[in-house]
């Protein structure tokens, strides 16, 4: 991705200078202003970009260190991709113990963003499964940060979109599998308490657990969908990994998200499970990251970019914030073609800004629209807040600083811990 610009291509950046780091032992480089760490620049606000400052690009920080085979302990640059890892490690039996929607995330942006999976509800964050990282400062200090070793600045850093120093390295612990297939069981709900219902049964029984949802569809059909479950595999032979990788080879002139395009993809969407529940053994790709099969997707919303919004709702009154919203982006006549629905599990991650609580968590992509879009999005907000939920840093652009400080009410107890020569778009934004 440019480093100019985040995934969802808004805001853009026009005044910013890209220092790329390539050795973990190598003090800082000088810079201009502030900086800001710069992983593969799959977030999709303004968390990754810094206007008018540096920008400290890690994926040149690509090396392993150490990996234990044994016991699935890995030690690496935080410039390694998730992707990377899968590539050495599932062949060996290991699997990352948490990961988001894209592989294309490196270590430190995970790190970082203290990403969530499909698993939150049995394994929680990304942070939970990190043993330590080093961490370097702007004035050249560096501190190992573990749960149990300077564990406030391992809970200010887990989460902290970078503003606490650079991470140059970690030691994370994967999971053991038996092989690369997922066993997956697809549910044709038919509105949001089916959802609701289909969450609660599957929690005990499987380690995965998402949903698409018709975010167009009203009334009776409000909040239709397919609720996906499922569990690694046992050992055996199972479907190939996918090898044609599509490409949106340009940007269009205009999104080709419209209104019309959204309701007849969505219809046939949600009908083409002729079933109301199929089973299938697939490779791990398809049912982990279904995006990353297109390569430049972004690019489908024309040259405007989107937002993609994700908020997370508290399980008492889930369903009635849930309706609201979807009730409002439904009326709106806007979405995407994959709204994504599932439920966090009770734990909380000790990051002091990390976004995965318990409830609901809705994510949409929305096509840039300029005042409509925005008068949406801050429509949500009201509901977000009146429930008492937050929405996630790594996927906003535009939320008010007034409403982060809700969302997250320890966000000052992070203050000590910054960085004082490092700064983002986003944390301007919502602190000044």
């Amino acid at each position: 991705m440019s480093p100019g610009t985040s995934w969802g291509r808004y805001p853009q950046a026009q005044n910013q200078r890209v220092i790329a780091l390539r050795d973990r032992h190598a003090p800082l480089p000088a810079f201009e202003g502030t900086a800001l760490p710069y992983g593969n620049g799959r977030s999709y606000g303004d968390s990754c970009l810094n206007d008018g400052g540096t920008l400290l690009a890690t994926r040149g920080l690509d090396r392993y260190i150490g990996f234990d085979p044994a016991t699935g302990v890995l030690r690496c640059e935080a410039g390694v991709l998730l992707s990377d890892i899968l590539d050495f490690a599932v062949a060996q039996g290991w699997f990352l113990p948490v990961t988001p929607g894209t592989k294309f995330v490196t270590v430190g942006g995970a790190i970082a963003n203290d990403v969530h999976g499909k698993n939150h509800h049995v394994a929680g964050c990304f942070s939970e499964y990190v043993d330590g990282f080093e961490l370097l400062r702007s004035d050249g200090t560096r501190r190992w940060c573990s749960p149990s070793e300077n564990a406030d600045w391992f809970a200010a850093t887990a989460g902290g979109l970078g503003l606490t120093g650079v991470v140059t390295w970690a030691q994370i612990r994967l999971k053991r599998i038996r092989g690369a297939w997922m066993n997956i069981e697809t549910h044709r709900f038919a509105n949001l308490r089916e959802f609701l219902a289909l969450s609660a049964a599957s929690e005990r029984d499987y380690e995965y657990t998402v949903a698409w949802i018709d975010c167009v569809a009203r009334g009776d059909a409000l909040g239709r969908g397919h609720f996906i479950r499922a569990n690694h595999a046992p050992a055996g032979d199972g479907p190939a990994r996918p090898k044609r990788r599509l490409s949106v080879p340009f940007t269009p002139p205009f999104s080709l998200i419209n209104g019309a395009s959204l309701r007849a993809f969505n219809a046939a969407y949600y009908h083409r499970q002729r079933t109301p529940v199929a089973h299938a053994l697939t490779h791990y790709e398809p049912y982990f990251y279904p995006l990353d099969a297109i390569g430049h997707w972004n690019r489908i919303y024309g040259p405007k970019g989107f937002l993609q919004y994700q908020c997370v709702v508290p399980p008492e009154g889930a369903e009635h914030a849930l309706t609201d919203l979807i009730e409002q982006i439904a009326d709106s006549g806007t979405g995407s073609f994959l709204a994504v629905l599932k439920m966090f599990g009770p734990g909380r991650s000790a990051g002091i800004l990390s976004f995965p609580r318990p409830g609901a968590t809705l994510a949409l992509d929305f096509p840039n629209r300029g005042a409509a879009t925005f008068e949406l999005l801050e429509r949500l907000d009201d509901v977000v807040a009146a429930a008492g939920g937050a929405v996630y840093p790594a996927k906003d652009a535009r939320m008010r600083g007034e409403r982060f400080r809700q969302y997250y009410p320890a966000w000052e107890s992070l203050r000590p811990y910054l960085d004082p020569a490092f700064s983002s778009g986003f944390w301007r934004r919502v602190t000044e």
